[in-house]
């Protein structure tokens, strides 16, 4: 990565026009401190009679989709967004992470069987289904093994998802009014686990700055009593992964570090068209229906995601204090009012999709002292 250009502003820019207010707040306020961090002048939202044809370093809330809309922000490459690019909307789901029933299964354009050969050791067994027409001889084929999870594409932090345990409970699915339209716009069926630790591993590149991490999620409850993501606590380190790989590690996340790199690796392969300057990855890690431990990659997040304000801290904490060897940052998100804690960086208070509340913060411990 090269530096950033003075010239440039950071604009913060929620893709999604029904956007929830969390959502674009948060955009807002990583914005306003990535451009306080690099010195650059903040943009606000981006504004397209505003900032068209300006030089901008953009915060997309969602992975930038098609030559249209990254030509639309003046986006040419990495270097003019912390974020990602892909040429075809799936391409940035959970879909990828596995193959296709078969050759004669339904894809989208622009599907590449490549990624899911170079990927297949290093994910959960699982199919990715686009046709109702598909769905049944795949849940038959993995359900063969024990029990599945059901993913549709477009849900995140864990809502929508369900776990399939015979095939008569699939059937009975596919019998609703909504599983054909579910289906076509994709469903990932995976593997379940129990007893998971999901891990987060990543790279941010932003401007000259290298940071790679490793630690783990955790769940908590919505509003609504749902179990959702509620946050990472990430080991953080100026550098690649080689870096990151020389701290004391334990084996499991040494494990799950080696896998994000395969998958990473698979996406720049196998989809050309893609960059990426914030590359994030999801490993389960956790006992099969037979007790037998499984790790797996479980999806990417080439865009703003739970952890990016963690990784905003790490930022000024390097910047801060450039001898620092490894930092340890936590995201938490919190559906209950409360005091911020002591020394934690208020990141969002308000309103959520789901819940009456939500508070987002960020806390900063050293790493060795």
């Amino acid at each position: 990565m090269t530096p950033i250009s003075r010239k440039k502003q950071v604009v913060a820019h929620s893709i999604r026009n029904d956007a929830p207010q969390h959502e674009v707040q948060t955009n807002l306020a990583l914005a306003r401190w990535l451009a306080q961090i690099l010195g650059l002048k903040f943009g606000g939202s981006y504004d397209p009679h505003k900032h068209a044809g300006r030089d901008l370093y953009v915060l997309p809330t969602q992975t930038v989709v098609g030559t249209a809309q990254a030509r639309a922000l003046n986006i040419k490459g990495p270097q003019d967004l912390w974020g990602g690019y892909v040429d075809h909307a799936f391409i940035c789901t959970k879909a990828i992470s596995h193959g296709l029933l078969s050759p004669e299964a339904k894809a989208p354009e622009g599907w590449s069987s490549l990624f899911s050969e170079r990927v297949r050791d290093v994910v959960l067994d699982g199919l990715s289904v686009f046709a109702l027409e598909d769905a049944r001889p795949a849940a038959t084929r993995l359900l063969y093994s024990g029990p599945i999870r059901l993913k549709p594409l477009h849900a995140s932090a864990g809502r929508g998802q369900q776990v399939i345990r015979s095939l008569d409970e699939f059937e009975a699915l596919l019998a609703r009014p909504e599983a054909a339209v579910m289906f076509s716009e994709g469903v990932v069926l995976e593997q379940d686990l129990h007893d998971v630790v999901t891990h987060s591993v990543g790279q941010s590149f932003i401007g000259d700055h290298v940071l790679s991490y490793c630690g783990e999620q955790y769940l908590t409850r919505d509003g609504q009593g749902e179990e959702v993501y509620g946050g990472s606590r990430l080991l953080v380190v100026q550098g690649g992964y080689g870096d990151l790989l020389t701290l004391d590690l334990p084996d499991d996340r040494r494990e799950a570090i080696r896998q994000a790199q395969v998958f990473d690796r698979a996406a720049d392969e196998a989809y050309p068209g893609f960059y990426a300057s914030r590359r994030n990855y999801d490993i389960a890690q956790g006992l099969d229906s037979d007790g037998q431990r499984r790790s797996g990659v479980l999806e990417q997040s080439w865009r703003m995601g739970g952890a990016s304000s963690a990784e905003v801290a790490a930022l000024q904490s390097f910047v801060n204090h450039p001898g620092l060897r490894a930092i340890q940052v936590a995201s938490v998100e919190s559906y209950v009012d409360q005091a911020l804690p002591a020394d934690a960086i208020e990141v969002y208070r308000g309103p959520a999709e789901n819940s009456d509340f939500l508070l987002k913060y960020v806390t900063v411990d050293s790493y060795d002292g």
